[in-house]
């Protein structure tokens, strides 16, 4: 029979085998599903010892014939217990099996068998086997008989309740004496320059390995064929947008220059540079895909609002999405006070906000006015608001722009594929599609701009305004508790503020067990303690997710009014407000937090003119946090510090393997970035090659796969 990936495992080796059943509880169902349900690591048990020559702690294969077995139950220990007597030219061992009384039937007198496992010592000095892997050989030598679990590089699958490694071993070595094999579909240029083994040859190594150098080479493979097709999807959309129309808005560099020369403050380089890209790519007639990546309190924002102003004196209107009504109306804010410089002409032009909570519009002197949602729909629709800030309403039913010409979201990683296309689509039917600016102050390392943001072009804030301090940072052991509490005190006679970020909102959250047993910090219970007993006589408001988005709006309000003096809240916090006045950033659980979500809260203060202080309170005694947490004392920027988190945690964190829809060994892979850079020289190679991929229909096949596993467009 010919033997295809979605060939069922029981056609293959027989619907009797019992092991079956326990593979489909696991999802494992077809060819594929088997061999693609890759070791975890690997047991080295490939040399061969004489039993005379075996020592204490030792991991090692014998092989010799079964002299006696006896199996007995210990009342004692409850249990049953196999023994087994070895024997070989240079003397005999024990081997002993505990609760595995199967063992009896499938061992022999004087059969030949392996058995692989670790060499124990008995409290009267005797060395014996504990729990050995064995397998019986059909010839009395073993000669020409391959090993499936002994005398080999031996793969450790992951296991499930019922289902060993043994058993899985044992399918996949069945199913391999038929022969299977898989059309290759990397392009035979690309798989040679790369350096790859071919995919049958991958597929044998990576489980049945002759070295670990196969296993490794096999899996690199694998990595590198997951990363090779999402670099291929990336250019191909790339190709794509180049391909489409869009409007084309130039730019009259000294009436630029006119208007940065009328802001309050110099932009820095990176900023011009960032702006010059920006202007450059939306004078273009194809649309601009690009990322405007910065650390928090960049200016990233500025950067995109003299963007949006050049489209509005150019006739076309802007969409300003963010992932929150806080950070929406901070954007909205940012424009409204920078409008009157940054506009050209006499008449400034509206702009508006609309979110969950209602819909806003100022026409040019600074104040705005409430308005109906249908009646900020209609402003839109007829032109009348140029640029127009929201949340997810500005996707909503009757949203329709009249002349759509640039669409900037922030926090780009935050919104799904969908949400984004929809924010395009809000163009007049027949219009041009607009120019797309994303914007993200999560420090994302380069290796994963380069793979999960392979489609857009990447402009760098590198740099802070001038002027900013240096935030002190320091990890706060639970002793020094008191003299944190006493410095913030005096800090807010001062007239600073304070903002303590808890993980988690009250002690009913899901996983509240979990959470209690590791003493985490939530923000009710924060608010009370900080409120009632700590800071009494201070002003103390609470912020978290559960609240409504008008709560939450006003709490931020009258923080930033500085109505309050410490704001207890969760993550809420960490991205886009802006509060100048705080100058304290404490964080509760410190180490419960990733790195790039740290420096995201630490980023929260240090925005005005006063020196600033970010506290990470650390419950954990474990080294390894601590050791995580002394990496954002010593990273210089955000970007140092992503290497470090993407090292650390891996870049499921970033966005969560669900969010990007990749498989784990391609997130694996997306921390070696030697190999993203394999694959994307291959990935350029090939379509530079056959820009249509009309000569590789396995590779045009692999890749509808590969966008349906992804969900990506």
């Amino acid at each position: 029979m010919q033997i295809a990936p979605e060939t069922p495992l029981f056609e293959v080796v027989g619907a009797r085998v019992p092991i079956l059943r326990r593979l489909d509880t696991m999802g494992i169902r077809t060819v594929r599903d088997l061999l693609w349900h890759f070791p975890a690591r690997y047991e080295d048990f490939s040399k061969v010892y004489p039993i005379a020559e075996l020592e204490p702690g030792q991991q090692a294969t014998i092989q010799g014939v079964i002299e006696d077995v006896e199996s007995k139950h210990s009342w004692r220990r409850g249990m049953a217990i196999v023994e087994a007597t070895i024997a070989d030219d240079s003397g005999t061992i024990r081997a002993i099996w505990f609760n595995q009384p199967y063992v009896a039937n499938a061992l022999k007198r004087g059969r030949a068998a392996n058995f692989a496992g670790k060499a124990s010592i008995s409290e009267e000095g005797e060395i014996y086997l504990s729990n050995p892997t064995y397998e019986v050989m059909r010839l009395r030598d073993g000669a020409g008989q391959e090993m499936s679990h002994t005398a080999r590089l031996v793969p450790v699958y992951p296991e499930t309740r019922g289902l060993t490694s043994r058993g899985i071993r044992f399918v996949t070595q069945q199913l391999f004496k038929k022969h299977p094999a898989f059309k290759e579909w990397i392009p035979r240029a690309a798989l040679a320059d790369a350096g790859f083994p071919e995919l049958n040859e991958a597929i044998h190594a990576i489980h049945f390995p002759r070295r670990i150098e196969d296993a490794h080479a096999a899996r690199a493979r694998f990595s590198f064929e997951e990363l090779f097709l999402l670099q291929i999807v990336n250019m191909q959309r790339k190709m794509k947008i180049a391909a489409e129309a869009a409007p084309a808005i130039p730019t009259d560099i000294e009436e630029v220059k006119a208007m940065l020369a009328r802001l309050p403050f110099a932009l820095t380089q990176s900023q011009k540079q960032s702006l010059w890209e920006i202007i450059q790519d939306i004078a273009k007639p194809r649309p601009m895909n690009r990322l405007l990546q910065g650390d928090v309190g960049s200016g990233k924002t500025v950067v995109a609002a003299i963007a949006a102003v050049i489209a509005a004196e150019n006739g076309f209107q802007t969409a300003f999405m963010a992932p929150t009504e806080v950070l929406a109306r901070q954007h909205f804010e940012t424009m409204k006070k920078f409008l009157g410089a940054l506009a050209l002409g006499e008449r400034q032009p509206a702009i508006g906000l609309i979110t969950g909570s209602g819909a806003h519009v100022c026409y040019g002197d600074g104040l705005e006015a409430k308005t109906a949602r249908p009646s900020f729909h209609e402003k839109v629709a007829k032109g009348e608001i140029a640029i127009a800030f929201g949340t997810h309403a500005l996707i909503e039913r009757g949203m329709a722009f009249a002349s759509l010409g640039l669409v900037i979201i922030d926090e780009q990683h935050r919104f799904g594929v969908r949400q984004r296309a929809a924010l395009t689509a809000k163009k007049n039917g027949t219009a041009p599609i607009p120019h797309f600016l994303s914007m993200s102050a999560t420090p994302i390392p380069r290796t994963l701009m380069l793979s999960v943001f392979g489609d857009l072009d990447l402009s760098l804030i590198t740099e802070l305004p001038a002027g900013r301090k240096a935030i002190e940072t320091k990890i706060v052991s639970p002793l020094e508790r008191d003299a944190t509490y006493d410095f913030i005190r005096a800090q807010v006679a001062a007239g600073r503020q304070v903002f303590v970020i808890c993980p988690r909102i009250d002690a009913e959250d899901e996983g509240d067990a979990s959470a209690k047993k590791l003493e985490l910090r939530s923000v009710k219970e924060e608010f009370e303690k900080l409120s009632e007993k700590v800071f009494p006589d201070l002003r103390v408001a609470m912020l978290h997710g559960q609240m409504k988005p008008k709560e939450k709006e006003a709490v931020m309000r009258a923080f930033k009014n500085r109505d309050f003096d410490i704001l207890v809240a969760t993550s809420v916090v960490e991205v886009g407000v802006d509060v100048p006045n705080a100058t304290i950033m404490m964080i509760e659980g410190a180490d419960r937090f990733g790195l790039a979500q740290l420096y995201q809260f630490r980023g929260r203060v240090g925005r005005g003119e006063h020196q600033s202080y970010c506290f990470l309170m650390a419950e954990s005694r474990a080294d390894a946090a601590n050791a995580r947490l002394r990496a954002i004392l010593d990273a210089k920027n955000g970007f140092e510090l992503a290497e470090k988190d993407l090292a650390l945690r891996g870049p499921g964190q970033f966005f969560g393997t669900v969010q990007t829809g990749l498989p784990d060994i391609a997130m694996e892979a997306l921390k070696d970035p030697e190999l993203v850079k394999r694959s994307r020289e291959a990935a350029l190679q090939t379509l530079t090659a056959d820009p249509a991929l009309r000569n590789e229909p396995a590779l045009r096949k692999k890749l509808e796969e590969f966008r349906a596993r992804i969900h990506q467009e």
